[in-house]
């Protein structure tokens, strides 16, 4: 009996010893478990609006128009002997010569003597043409890399190359006829255009008529700029447009020289 006293004894302090550690540990996890402050909603970046960018203005810069070095090569001359000339043209050609060494030509390549090539004034860069002398018969093919010539009743400006294949080298001018081969462009519609002016003595005339021509078109564009021994004007109107160059042309009287419509692609 007396064991069985102390069992019950012993058995009630270890219950009491359990239940005081149940209690503390309810407790301790009482006070650990807090309930977390509610975590605001993440804020968005605000929303961007994509825009189309605004259309760039058109570039005034006229691209370089490659010539085969020489000015032609053997695929042209298969070419011209293989098809009809598209255009026929009758007028006088002369021929110039590059002023100063790496003088660039208006296709945006450096100006070479020994090419076959010519300037024209309204045929598209790069256009392939035979030249003909009426006189002699002398003929040969050659690309248009330059503008001119800006004198009165010519057609077109031989380098000294092409002058001499045809002929007219020793007299400096002659009758012939051009035949237009191959165009890179379209001869009679678009194009960028403008009016070449001169050539003036002094350049004060050239300075009083730009000041005229920016009053009577003021969209355009307008330069002067000096040439061998001379001065020049050029006006753009607003996008190249040849209509308006034509117009511009037929109004232009100036007091030397002439107004000459030029494509500039």
């Amino acid at each position: 009996m007396k064991n069985r006293a102390i069992d019950w004894a012993q058995f009630r302090t270890l219950s009491s010893w359990m239940a005081l550690a149940l209690a503390l540990l309810a407790a301790s996890g009482c006070h650990r478990r807090r309930v977390a402050p509610p975590v605001a909603p993440q804020q968005l970046p605000p929303e961007t609006r994509q825009t189309a960018p605004s259309a760039a203005p058109p570039s005034t810069e006229i691209p370089v128009t490659p010539i085969t070095p020489g000015g032609i090569d053997l695929a042209d001359r298969r070419f011209i002997a293989a098809h009809q000339p598209i255009l026929s043209e009758i007028g006088y050609a002369t021929w110039y010569r590059s002023p100063y060494p790496g003088r660039r030509a208006a296709n945006g390549q450096v100006l070479d003597d020994h090419a076959l090539t010519a300037a024209q004034r309204t045929l598209p860069m790069g256009t392939l043409v035979v030249v003909t002398n009426l006189e002699t018969g002398q003929s040969s093919p050659m690309r248009i890399s330059d503008r001119g010539p800006f004198v009165a009743d010519r057609m077109i400006d031989l380098t000294i190359a092409s002058a001499k294949a045809v002929g007219i080298y020793r007299e400096g001018l002659a009758r012939v006829r051009m035949d237009v081969y191959r165009a890179p462009k379209p001869i009679s519609t678009g194009g960028r255009w403008c009016v070449q002016i001169g050539a003036f003595h002094r350049e004060r005339d050239a300075l009083r008529l730009k000041k005229r021509l920016l009053a009577r078109y003021p969209g355009a564009s307008v330069i002067e700029f000096p040439g061998e021994r001379s001065y020049w004007v050029r006006i753009r109107p607003p996008g190249d447009d040849r209509t308006m160059a034509e117009t511009i042309a037929r109004h232009t009287h100036p007091i030397e020289g002439a107004a000459y419509l030029t494509r500039l692609d």
